[in-house]
């Protein structure tokens, strides 16, 4: 049985600071086998210019479309897209065909563009440390520490793999939640609303947020 959604509390708004955020789910969507190409230093090194573009988007002062499209911009350029999106559509994504996934990915990246983009003037003056990367598994792991005015630091692990053909980063795990695993459970209740419509929810998709 699928869990209902919940209304995230206002008390837990700095776990969305991510937003994008990923899941567990994702990592069963890389192939297996020992990571190779990619190293601590290059893992490191991705997340540290996410963070920095993340940090710019914070301070510009712009809100609305032109703040969304500055977040959807740091998606696009950082994070494995298509394999988030797969994950977030679940056991659906076997079914859809190559045109319903790249409709659902592009309406999917920018519904966390909006959705998220809403929350970060809430985080104005922030600071992310990067402080270092391990190999786990078949992919990295790089740990940053998010300090706030008038909050305890927090952790933020994000999961970088280059099985893409790229450096990418394709989960972040905030306090031990699992991002990628809540916003699974809500396009999975999104979709049972409409009854496993899949065109019907890259529709709302593209409005929601």
């Amino acid at each position: 049985m699928r869990m209902p959604s919940t209304p995230m509390p206002s008390d837990m708004n700095r776990r969305s600071l991510i937003g994008l955020a990923l899941g567990a789910g994702a990592l069963a969507l890389l192939p297996a086998g020992p990571v190779v190409a990619l190293t601590d230093s290059e893992a490191k090194a991705l997340i540290t210019r996410a963070v920095g573009e993340v940090n710019a988007a914070i301070a510009s002062g712009k809100t609305g479309a032109p703040l969304y499209a500055d977040f959807e911009r740091v998606f696009t350029r950082y994070a494995d897209v298509p394999v988030i999106a797969r994950s977030a559509l679940g056991v659906a994504a076997r079914s859809a065909s190559a045109a319903q996934m790249s409709a659902f990915t592009m309406a999917f990246r920018g519904y966390l563009s909006r959705k998220y983009g809403k929350r970060f003037r809430e985080f104005i003056g922030a600071r992310f440390e990067v402080q270092g990367a391990r190999p786990v598994k078949t992919f990295h792991e790089v740990k940053t520490i998010a300090f706030m005015k008038g909050q305890a630091p927090f952790e933020v692990l994000w999961h970088v793999s280059d099985k893409s053909g790229k450096d990418l980063f394709f989960n972040i795990i905030i306090e031990g939640v699992n991002m990628l695993a809540a916003e699974r459970t809500e396009i999975g209740a999104m979709l049972d609303r409409r009854r496993g419509n899949i065109d019907a929810l890259i529709t709302d998709l593209k409005t929601a947020g």
